[in-house]
């Protein structure tokens, strides 16, 4: 009987420190699942994906990675933690590298000169750059979090799963399951811990907030592709 009385006090510690990260991940983890199910990441994963598609995909992440850089770069500057804005420095440059990798393998060394950002990645963009206004940086931190966790976990579930025999775009596959994107992804999430661990209960619900609506333009930015969306006439 007392046994029984510390394995549910124990069982009632985890749960009131349970980390902001392991909190918000349950609040997107049927949003992950629907971003697994989409047709996008279906074809990538089997290597049917119209090349078409594909480009349209590649040419948006281009442009969006480039605003992206910025806004990692910008919180750097924000972080008040050395060790942190450093990190934060880095990510932004190893996006850039990323960016860089990608237009030579996919894109013949550059993004054609007249692409535009379709709405969804405007969408996504200008809100990344809208949080740095934000009064608090944690939240900042948050929204440009998915970025690193959601690309990481699809990634790593379209390595595992890929059928990888002649599969065409096997090279971007690696390059989003590699072992130094998961140790980035894993840094950033623990400075959003530690960073979350100081702050009040709304800003951490401001937090999971941004974190979500991120998320959702995950999805929305993999659908976009697919569809060939373009702006209404």
């Amino acid at each position: 009987m007392k046994l029984h009385k510390i394995i549910i006090r124990s069982k009632q510690k985890n749960k009131l420190y349970m980390k902001w990260s392991e909190k918000t991940w349950q609040a997107v983890e049927k949003i992950y699942e629907e971003i697994l199910n989409l047709p996008f990441i279906k074809d990538l994963s089997k290597g049917t994906l119209s090349d078409e598609r594909f480009k349209f995909y590649l040419i948006q992440d281009a442009l969006y990675l480039n605003d992206y850089s910025r806004t990692l770069m910008n919180i750097a500057l924000k972080l008040q933690n050395p060790e942190y804005g450093e990190a934060f420095m880095k990510f932004a440059n190893d996006g850039v590298a990323v960016e860089r990798i990608l237009h030579e393998s996919f894109l013949n060394g550059h993004v054609p000169s007249k692409s535009e950002m379709t709405p969804t990645c405007k969408l996504y963009t200008s809100y990344l750059v809208s949080s740095l206004y934000n009064p608090h940086i944690e939240v900042s931190l948050a929204a440009v979090l998915p970025c690193f966790w959601i690309y990481q976990k699809v990634g790593e579930h379209i390595y595992n799963t890929a059928e990888t025999e002649n599969n065409k775009y096997q090279n971007w596959i690696n390059t989003y399951a590699d072992e130094s994107f998961a140790e980035s992804t894993q840094k950033a999430i623990e400075i959003c811990n530690v960073m979350a661990d100081n702050c009040s209960e709304v800003q951490k619900q401001e937090m999971t907030e941004a974190f979500v609506l991120a998320t959702k333009m995950e999805w929305m930015f993999w659908d976009s592709a697919y569809r060939l969306e373009k702006w209404p006439v």
